[in-house]
């Protein structure tokens, strides 16, 4: 039997720089076209030529959108140095080159965080799951900034935060996801806060937490991948990481976004939402080779880092107050041997009788105040 991964890789995490102000909504998104340097275009007009070799743009909004109006809501926030030096990214099939949108910086990654809440209140982070974005806690934010400072972000590869090419400066590895949230939180929380997690980004957070224990006043997990049933991605997310299909499938909006979200629940999703959802497909060629390349290292390494984070939350030296919060209605994963799981482990569990996979999808408030009473009550 393989040697599980060891959690103590990743205590020693890189320190970021001070929050930068935002970026204006123009300048951040001006790209390069693939028809040359000297054609740029904005990614927020109505008509775009795409950065990527795969997908050249099209119309899709005719004016202030939902989009815009989240991104408005948000700033962005440099954590994570990017590595090496190795030239401008390029299209993995034909060696085309990418598209600004599709390119590191020089120094540190840029991601997009949206806060609610005074300052002054405790801290929550919100995690989103894969795929998805942080504008799936919309409707939590507002419930929590009540009594919390909450905090959303957009994981690298997604949303509005940088989206770099596969090794180009982030490869999408589950360890390098653990150190670069090591290194968003540095810059976002320099105190103790609790953490929410969505789905089968949860591993990667619990791998960061049992690091970070002492900052740490609870944990909550949403549909994480517990069971030994869990280890492998559903046929909706495992098709992303085939190179050549994956790679043409990740280009449609449809496939690569709202298809995937509403095939693990119960609902179809409004239009005005799906479109925020697809954006980063519309928009850039990198989103997609993003999607791959984490859905690829999600089925290599998903079953040993799901049998770490059993552990873990069975072991003795797992301190923290940990609530695990289960959509019923998830068509992704069983719910068999949950409850039993948590009365083990002596965890608290919550069901929600009438969501999905993705929770705060589908029952935005009835989430947030579930979030809020399990953070607000101390022992």
């Amino acid at each position: 039997m393989a040697a599980l991964p060891t959690f103590s890789s990743a205590c020693s995490l890189p320190r970021s720089l001070p929050v930068p102000p935002a970026r204006s909504r123009r300048s951040g998104f001006r790209c390069g076209s693939i028809f040359g340097d000297n054609e740029d275009y904005y990614v927020d007009e109505p008509e775009s030529a795409g950065d990527g070799f795969f997908f050249s743009g099209g119309k899709y909004s005719d004016g202030p959108s939902r989009s815009d109006e989240w991104f408005a809501q948000g700033k962005m926030v440099k954590a994570y140095p990017v590595y090496g030096g190795k030239g401008k990214a390029k299209d993995p099939v034909f060696g085309l080159t990418l598209g600004a949108g599709s390119q590191s910086e020089a120094d540190l990654f840029r991601w997009f965080c949206v806060e609610a809440g005074s300052s002054l209140n405790p801290k929550v982070i919100l995690v989103h799951g894969f795929p998805s974005q942080a504008y799936s806690y919309r409707k939590v934010l507002p419930v929590l900034s009540e009594d919390h400072h909450a905090i959303a972000f957009d994981w690298l590869g997604f949303g509005f935060s940088d989206k770099p090419q596969p090794r180009y400066g982030f490869d999408y590895t589950l360890d390098e996801y653990v150190s670069a949230l090591g290194s968003l939180v540095d810059v976002l929380v320099p105190d103790k806060f609790s953490l929410v997690v969505q789905g089968y980004f949860s591993p990667v957070v619990l791998k960061y937490a049992s690091c970070h224990q002492e900052k740490l006043t609870d944990l909550v997990l949403i549909n994480p991948p517990l069971m030994e049933n869990h280890v492998k991605l559903p046929s909706s997310l495992a098709l992303f990481s085939n190179f050549l299909l994956g790679l043409i499938i990740s280009q449609d909006p449809l496939s690569a976004s709202d298809r995937a979200l509403t095939s693990c629940g119960p609902y179809m999703m409004k239009e005005e939402d799906a479109m925020v959802y697809r954006r980063p497909y519309l928009t850039s060629g990198s989103s997609g080779f993003a999607l791959n390349a984490l859905s690829g290292a999600m089925k290599k390494e998903l079953k040993a880092y799901v049998e770490a984070m059993r552990t873990t939350l069975a072991s003795e030296t797992w301190k923290t107050r940990t609530t695990i919060c289960w959509g019923m209605r998830d068509r992704w994963l069983k719910y068999d041997g949950v409850e039993e799981f948590c009365k083990a482990s002596n965890h608290k569990l919550v069901e929600l009788a009438m969501a999905g996979h993705h929770v705060q999808e589908d029952s935005g408030e009835e989430l947030g105040r579930i979030i809020s009473q399990i953070i607000s009550k101390r022992k």
